[in-house]
């Protein structure tokens, strides 16, 4: 029997991303998510996966069938950045994930993990993703995603500090400003390119937050956007690469303005510009990145050398192959 991977998260974002890359690669899949989102259906419709697993049985299965697993992609997570609830986030990102962690260890099988750039708050103490104690306690997260994201990130360090056991072969993966398809169920949580898409076909018209900053022009915050398809190229490589183990940016070390996502937005769908600037809603408000740069060199350094999707592009590929096709449908 193929070694199965385990996704979980898999009927979401970069999850989906990641199944639909496996099953085009004859690797046999077991998905546990909760589809609660008729585009979660979707994204996962018609693949040929293993089991479905809601995350409450996924123990049970790990129990039962954790035997067949050859590794785990443990992608889901309570991933709203403005989620008020602790006691969920602690529950469904920190205490699940250091659960399948020890699993793994216990188990010896092999480990990602999704952390996130949100870890690094304002980015005042930079976005270099040294995976020591001391750095990470200089890291100050600006909201309780963030936060559930750096006490997982601690919690690991302390046990490899400790000399506790780890996965044979292991990866945290800080993701940056992800964008591409199989995404709409996020809401609110969705990309910016596909924020804009839906202004402009609806209006015409692009809308932007102005800046409160004296150094930022309206527009002008910036962000390290990277193409879905890169973040699973890096999975797939980390997969493959049994002797490359911590935790690493996943960026582009190219951070661009929101202004030229939205210009990159227009020209793909062959529009001329308009751009409007709304205020910040307060609930934002002191707990906005305006700037986030991963480095990646720890990246580079371990063996990774594919170059990354130019914004243009992947914005371009996004729009004309996924979205305006969503449009017309």
């Amino acid at each position: 029997m193929r070694e199965t991977i385990l996704v979980t998260g898999g009927a979401g974002f970069i999850g989906a991303n990641l199944v639909r890359a496996l099953v085009a690669s004859d690797r046999r899949v077991a998905v546990c998510d909760r589809i609660d989102h008729p585009a979660k259906h979707a994204n996962i419709a018609g693949l040929p996966l293993g089991p479905l697993i809601a995350p409450e049985i996924l123990p049970d299965y790990l129990e039962r069938h954790g035997g067949e697993l050859g590794a785990i992609c443990h992608l889901g997570a309570i991933s709203s950045t403005t989620e008020r609830s602790w006691q969920r986030l602690q529950r469904d990102n920190v205490d699940a994930t250091l659960m399948l962690w020890d699993w793994s260890a216990a188990h010896k099988v092999p480990l990602l993990y999704a952390s996130s750039a949100a870890t690094y708050g304002d980015g005042s103490a930079g976005f270099d993703d040294e995976f020591t104690l001391a750095a990470l306690d200089r890291l100050q997260p600006l909201n309780l995603y963030g936060k559930s994201k750096h006490e997982t990130d601690r919690q690991i360090r302390r046990r490899l500090d400790a000399g506790e056991k780890a996965p044979p072969h292991w990866a945290g993966l800080k993701f940056f400003n992800v964008y591409g398809p199989h995404e709409t169920h996020k809401g609110e949580m969705r990309s910016i390119m596909c924020k804009l898409h839906e202004q402009i076909v609806a209006s015409g018209i692009a809308r932007l937050f102005r800046s409160e900053r004296a150094d930022y022009e309206d527009g002008g915050q910036l962000r390290d956007f990277i193409w879905v398809g890169d973040c699973v190229d890096i999975m797939l490589w980390l997969l493959r690469s049994p002797g490359v183990t911590g935790l690493f940016n996943v960026g582009t070390g190219l951070p661009r303005s929101f202004v030229d996502a939205a210009k990159a937005t227009f020209a793909a769908m062959g529009r001329e510009p308009r751009i409007e600037f709304v205020d910040m809603p307060l609930s934002l408000r002191g707990k906005y990145q305006y700037y986030t740069r991963a480095k990646m060199h720890r990246l580079r350094d371990a063996g990774y050398t594919r170059p990354f999707t130019t914004l243009e592009d992947g914005i371009g590929r996004y729009v004309r192959g996924h979205l305006s096709r969503q449009e017309r449908t």
